[in-house]
């Protein structure tokens, strides 16, 4: 699952998206209100972590532009603002919840699990070929056999089903499995990649990741 977290501030930011990508969320992140609008504009999101107090566009005027547009994606309101008021207008704009920092990170994944539980239920599992992946388990599946995938290749491959025969470069894959400011080293997408590979292989899929040398990496069907 995909989340988008607003927040202009960026230890701030940085420690939310850990905590969700240690929990097996996709993770961006926004740093004001137009960027965060930009991003919802042209992805598709599970959630929103949103910050009302933001640079060039405000979190409350984001949530109803984009609910004014249709876009109905769970919004969690994660701000410093706890007056009664602030939470009426907050819901009132069409949030699904209302958090006040500071908070406790049990309380807000439990909050997370709370949004997007109407997503989580509808895609549960994501399909391409003969493979199933359950994003509920992390097992990847075909009608001969399973097996369990890391967080990290769930998450690589989750990215690769979803976008089947999208060519990825290998710097967009690192950003969004293991983040931006990540201090792993590129060269871990490979080891993954590699490892996905041996596991789709031993279920008999008729998927595979093909890599264009110097260009990327996709998942398409094998040709016979």
């Amino acid at each position: 699952m995909k989340i988008l977290v607003v927040e202009d501030e960026k230890e701030i930011s940085n420690a939310i998206c850990r905590v969700l990508k240690h929990n097996n969320y996709l993770t961006d992140s926004a740093y004001d209100g137009v960027e965060a609008l930009g991003y919802l504009e042209y992805d598709e999101y599970d959630g929103v972590i949103l910050d009302l107090m933001l640079p060039k566009k405000d979190g409350l005027e984001v949530l109803k532009e984009i609910r004014a547009k249709g876009n109905n994606v769970p919004v969690l309101i994660l701000t410093a603002k706890s007056e009664i008021d602030d939470k009426v207008l907050g819901l009132d704009s069409g949030a699904d919840d209302y958090l006040t920092k500071p908070f406790a990170m049990k309380e807000f994944l439990a909050r997370v699990r709370a949004i997007t539980r109407r997503k989580n239920t509808e895609y549960s599992q994501y399909k391409f070929g003969n493979i199933t992946l359950n994003a509920l388990t992390f097992e990847l599946s075909t009608e001969y056999g399973s097996v369990r995938l890391s967080n990290k290749e769930y998450q690589l491959l989750e990215v690769l089903i979803n976008n089947h025969n999208i060519l990825f470069s290998t710097e967009t894959l690192m950003d969004k499995v293991w983040g931006f400011n990540t201090e792993s080293e590129i060269n871990v997408v490979w080891v993954y990649i590699s490892a996905l590979r041996k596991k789709l292989s031993n279920v008999k899929a008729d998927v595979q990741i093909t890599a264009v040398r110097g260009v990327g990496y996709k998942l398409e069907e094998i040709s016979c």
